[in-house]
């Protein structure tokens, strides 16, 4: 009897020490997605002092942020891939080591294009924490709880975008632009402790086996590279131009469209394709891909109209624009761990609907309320759409990641990462276009007539958007 005690009390232990180290790789995996946000929004707030420090225009010393956001988007599907041939836990540590490498560099700086290759390695490593984090969800949490641990990877990614401006504010104003970059060291070095404790190590076994199997095991340079540089082509003529679209865009436009079919063709011959192209006929992944992407687009829109909207149209100095832009980005934080509990209880398919129809409400009350209820008429408002958008978000990529196939999460994760990038660059360059157009002029000098009436287009357009977005998630939800 005392045996039997003695043993089902060191299984209970065992099991609470497992149970600890298991919350200890989420904690690091959650630290690599708030860093990876947070390397993103920090920087923006920095712009005026570093062409101030480095006594550059404007269009060059966004190369701080292009740079970043370029390394991200062109290499996360590749980076996706490598970890899972390679080991995802051995990547993702490299990953954290160039992301926190790449933040001393960019506080040691001496010049602006220092600065810029440091943000670029930066960035390498931000891809890797955000592809491969994702990823390892499936291999660290039950499957019934993957919606809650999918909301605490969306709470962690809000909250880094929260901070990012007044964290950076502040610090700028006491020790300089550098503390915006150095802040993010010992953090790094908390998150690689973390997944290197906590995590589990790669298998080497089923590494060899995959290289066994259909020639799955090899990494595809060619495809792997063709789909950087379309992907590169397209990000710069998104964010390029800033002031309009020209020859040069349309140039980059028309290379893109042409990369993606020369990518498409190489991926049909390779023996070992990036991307598996029954990956691509499978209706329901393309279609949560471009949910995803349709829905960052929107929510773009809140960041690069909402400043312009309050200063102008309503008056506001900047504190009060700063602190009711911030309640976006905190709603989003509050609600991602609930909504991942709603999901695991509910099911992906109901609440991926549910956000999305929540997200649309919210652009229409934005494309109505604003010019007649003053703050409030935006702020509500945008808690509705950003409270949609953490449900969606929540539920989209539980129900990506939930049934992928083992060998293929780190792929699947980076497609999912990269459609919401591509949806947020496009959303800067589209829907800031369509903005200016609405307002009519210029919007620095425009009446606040004028950029009343742009965000009433914006969201009015923006409310079609998600439309066509829950058209899809119904339509996917029938076909399941």
């Amino acid at each position: 009897m005392r045996e039997a005690v003695a043993e089902q009390a060191a299984e209970a232990v065992g099991g609470t020490a497992r149970g600890l180290v298991a919350q200890g790789g989420l904690a690091g995996l959650a630290l690599a997605m708030l860093l990876s946000s947070l390397g993103t929004s920090i920087a923006n707030v920095g712009l005026p002092a570093l062409a101030l420090a480095f006594d550059v225009p404007f269009r060059e010393v966004q190369w701080v942020v292009l740079a970043y956001l370029l390394a991200i988007t062109t290499l996360i599907v590749g980076v996706g891939r490598l970890g899972d041939i390679v080991g995802r836990r051995r990547l993702l540590l490299l990953g954290i080591a160039l992301f926190t490498a790449g933040s001393a560099a960019s506080a040691a700086a001496s010049g602006l294009w220092m600065l810029v290759a440091a943000r670029a390695v930066q960035g390498l490593g931000a891809a890797a924490m955000m592809a491969l984090a994702t990823a390892f969800v499936g291999d660290t949490v039950p499957k019934e709880r993957i919606g809650r641990a999918m909301g605490l990877m969306g709470t962690t990614s809000a909250i880094g975008t929260a901070l990012g401006p007044s964290l950076g504010g502040l610090l700028i104003a006491a020790f300089g632009w550098p503390a915006i970059f150095l802040v993010t060291v010992p953090p790094g070095v908390a998150a690689f402790l973390l997944v290197r404790r906590c995590l589990p190590a790669d298998r080497v076994e089923a590494q060899v086996e995959t290289a066994r199997g259909a020639g799955r095991g090899s990494f595809d340079g060619p495809g792997t590279l063709i789909l950087a540089l379309t992907l590169a082509a397209y990000a710069l003529a998104m964010t390029g131009g800033r002031g309009g679209f020209g020859w040069s865009d349309l140039a980059l436009l028309l290379a893109a469209a042409g990369g993606s079919w020369l990518f498409l063709a190489v991926e049909a011959r390779t023996a070992s394709p990036l991307l598996r192209l029954e990956m691509l006929r499978d209706r329901t992944l393309r279609g949560r891909l471009a949910m995803s992407m349709l829905v960052a687009t929107v929510l773009m829109a809140t960041l690069v109209v909402g400043p312009f909207h309050l200063a102008r149209a309503l008056g506001l100095g900047a504190a009060a624009v700063g602190m009711a832009m911030s309640a976006g980005p905190l709603v989003a934080a509050l609600t991602g761990v609930p909504a991942g509990r709603v999901v695991d209880r509910f099911g992906a398919a109901r609440m991926t609907i549910l956000g999305l129809g929540a997200t649309t409400g919210g652009c229409v009350l934005l494309a109505l309320l604003p010019a007649t209820l003053g703050v409030a008429g935006y702020v509500g408002p945008l808690v509705v759409v950003t409270a949609g958008y953490a449900l969606f978000q929540t539920a989209n990529n539980t129900a990506v990641m939930a049934d992928v196939e083992k060998d293929r999460r780190g792929v699947v994760s980076g497609l999912l990462n990269l459609s919401r990038n591509l949806g947020l660059i496009t959303g800067a360059s589209v829907m800031g276009a369509l903005f200016t157009l609405g307002v009519g002029t210029e919007v620095a000098v425009a009446a606040p007539e004028a950029v009343a009436a742009g965000t009433r287009t914006t969201f009015a357009v923006a409310a079609g958007l998600i439309a066509v977005a829950l058209l899809l998630a119904v339509r996917t939800a029938g076909r399941r």
